[in-house]
Parts: C-alpha cells; sequence; structure tokens
C-alpha cells in the first residue's frame, strides 16, 4: 500500500521500513511458575538471549483476545494455536465475552495460577491490565500484546499487524479519493480505550490536516465497542445526525460489517462511501452488492501465526523484547525487533471486486 503524497511517505518513514519484511489487581494465589522470575516488571528487558537456544518442547500458550466471541479474533487465535503444535507447543483462547477495560484482568490472573509459559494479549485498554501482566513477567511468564497493545512496561512485545501511521493515513487517503476530497466524513470505531485503534484515528485526524484535505470535516467519531448491533446502530445514528454524510471509516472487522449491513439495506446504499479494515469472507457481499467498493486488511492468520512464534522465542530463550534481536517464525521467515518491542507483520491488503475472490479467511 501506497501513500500519495511526498509528505505522507517522509511521515511514515520508519513504518515503511518495516513494511519491507513484505507482510488485557495483584495475581491472586496458588501455585506459579516460579517465586524467583526476573524481579522486573519488564522481564526480558535484562535478560541475556541466546539466539541458538531451540525452542522448547511442551510449551503452553494462551491467547486473550479483546472478546471471545470477536469473528477477527477468532481468527487469530486459532492461527496461533496451530502454530504451536509445530513446535511442539499447546495453545489455548480464553477471554471475556464483552469488550470493556477491566474485563481481561480476571482472566490473566487465571493464567498466572495455571503455569502458562506464555500470555498473549490483545488488550481493550493499555493500562488495566499492567497490573497483573507484570505480576505474569515476574514471575517468568512471557507476554506478548498483539492486535491492540498494552501500555509498553506491560509486555515484552507487540505484534503490530502494520505500521500504524500508514494504515491511519492510508485509510484517510482511500476515503478522500472515494468521494472526491468533499464532504462530511465520519469515523466507527470500536472501544473508547483500543489502543490500536486510537492510534490510528490519531493518524487519521493528522492526515485530514493536509491541505487536499481542506474540503473534507471529520464531524463524529462513534463507538460501537466492537459489538455487532451496537455498531449497526451507531451507524444508523450517525446518518440520523448527519444525513449529508458522504464517508465512514470504519477500522474494525466488527464495525465495518455492521455498518456496511445498514446501509446495504438503507437509502444511502450508493451514496454513502464506507471503508475501513474487514476481513473478506465478513464483506464479499457488500462489495459484489454495491455497498462498498473497497477495503483493507493484512492476513490474520499470519498475526497469530508470527505472535505464536514470537512468544515460543521469548519463552525458549531465544530473545529477550530487546530492540535489533531477530528471531525466525516458521514458514513466514525471519523478523527483527523493533523500538519498544514492536515486531511488525507487514503491508495490509486493498481488497476491492477485482481480488476479494482470491482470498478465504
Amino acid at each position: 500500500m501506497m501513500l500519495r503524497n511526498a509528505a505522507g511517505r517522509r511521515a511514515v518513514a520508519t513504518a515503511a521500513t518495516a513494511v519491507s519484511l513484505a507482510l488485557a489487581l495483584t495475581a491472586c494465589s496458588g501455585t506459579t511458575k516460579s517465586s524467583e522470575g526476573s524481579g522486573s516488571a519488564k522481564a526480558g528487558s535484562s535478560a541475556k538471549a541466546d539466539p541458538d537456544a531451540p525452542l522448547k518442547k511442551g510449551l503452553k500458550l494462551a491467547f486473550l483476545p479483546k472478546q471471545i466471541n470477536n469473528p477477527y479474533e477468532k481468527i487469530v487465535d486459532e492461527a496461533g494455536i496451530a502454530a504451536a503444535k509445530e513446535y511442539g507447543g499447546t495453545g489455548k483462547e480464553v477471554g471475556p465475552s464483552d469488550a470493556n477495560a477491566s474485563s481481561q484482568v480476571s482472566y490473566i490472573n487465571t493464567l498466572i495460577q495455571q503455569r502458562q509459559d506464555a500470555i498473549l494479549i490483545a488488550a481493550n485498554d493499555p493500562n488495566a491490565v499492567c497490573g497483573p501482566l507484570k505480576q505474569a513477567m515476574k514471575k517468568d511468564i512471557k507476554v506478548v500484546a498483539y492486535d491492540s497493545d498494552t501500555a509498553k512496561d506491560c509486555r515484552q512485545l507487540f505484534i503490530n499487524q502494520a505500521g500504524s501511521e500508514e494504515i491511519g493515513r492510508s485509510l484517510v487517503q482511500h476515503l478522500g479519493e472515494q468521494i472526491g476530497y468533499k464532504g462530511k466524513v465520519a469515523i466507527l470505531s470500536a472501544t473508547q480505550n483500543a489502543t490500536n485503534q486510537n492510534t490510528w484515528i490519531e493518524f487519521m485526524k493528522e492526515e485530514l490536516k493536509l491541505p487536499e484535505y481542506k474540503g473534507m470535516e471529520l464531524v463524529k467519531v462513534a463507538y460501537g465497542d466492537d459489538a455487532d448491533q451496537k455498531s449497526f446502530q451507531q451507524t444508523q445514528g450517525l446518518m440520523q445526525a448527519y444525513p449529508d454524510l458522504k464517508g465512514i471509516i470504519s477500522p474494525t472487522t466488527v464495525g465495518i460489517a455492521a455498518a456496511a449491513r445498514y446501509l446495504s439495506d438503507s437509502s444511502y446504499k450508493g451514496k454513502v462511501v464506507l471503508n475501513g479494515l474487514g476481513t473478506p469472507n465478513q464483506m464479499r457481499k457488500y462489495v459484489k452488492d454495491g455497498t462498498v467498493e473497497q477495503f483493507s486488511l493484512w492476513n490474520p492468520e499470519e498475526l497469530g501465526y508470527l505472535g505464536s512464534y514470537a512468544a515460543a522465542a521469548l519463552a525458549s530463550g531465544q530473545i529477550s523484547g530487546a530492540e535489533g534481536e531477530k528471531f525466525k517464525a516458521g514458514k513466514l521467515g525471519e523478523y527483527t525487533i523493533g523500538k519498544d518491542g514492536e515486531v511488525i507483520l507487514g503491508e495490509p491488503t486493498v481488497f476491492d471486486s477485482g481480488n476479494i475472490d482470491t482470498f478465504d479467511f
């Protein structure tokens, strides 16, 4: 995905470099992995890595998504669990049925008691999960954030889908082209505290400040809490409040599918442009019936796969989470850890009527 203007290209130089790689209380009492741990919250920051160490057999990984019934995160987690089998480990998915800020805390505490080797978390709130995650790291349980980051000192690694700036700016660029850079636009997000959503939205707002968008006005950021019905209702509310709305960006797979469902059966179909992040299987019918022209996403299976191998490399001592360390992620090849423990999967794909039938996820 290329950024159109020179200013945008300069602004995402760091993300573009990474893209060239080609694509959630204090712990409850009970049995723990070790009473010694690392002695620091950011376990691994002072640990000595052995890049030649083999991946340990029998590793236990737990995936903790934003909410257990999120279709997108189900794809991510199942791929990560399957990847664990490749290196002789086991994985499972646990989590809340809602995406509230504190909903993941009790699950982290339970995973600590269960002596997991690694916890992989898509955080609903960057700070609400920090207390138990720090306890986990002190007990030598590795913590990998994926999809939506925690505060940086609450995990060793963050597996990012793509460069955050590139995602945010490119969604605005695509929408601008579709509406001729004129008219009112809105954003339909997930929860108000979702780290990834808020980061992308900030870059959307920065992009909208550029001269070519002077004819576009961001009138509302709505929150559907990654719940299908609420996202549907928020879309309906946007159209009632702004009947002259020209476009909606929904950087959440639940939100974009719910918005498309509303628009497809309304008088706004073909008049309001909907863009954002979705899966091909969710969005195929809306592309084919003309509700949506295009949308973007990375491969969620690869995100889960990469997260699984990164957690295994941490738990095996191959890496500590320090910038510049390298590890191999199975069939995806070698990855390098960037600043603040970030590992970027790669470049998003733009889906439209010409290519959507070649994807199945």
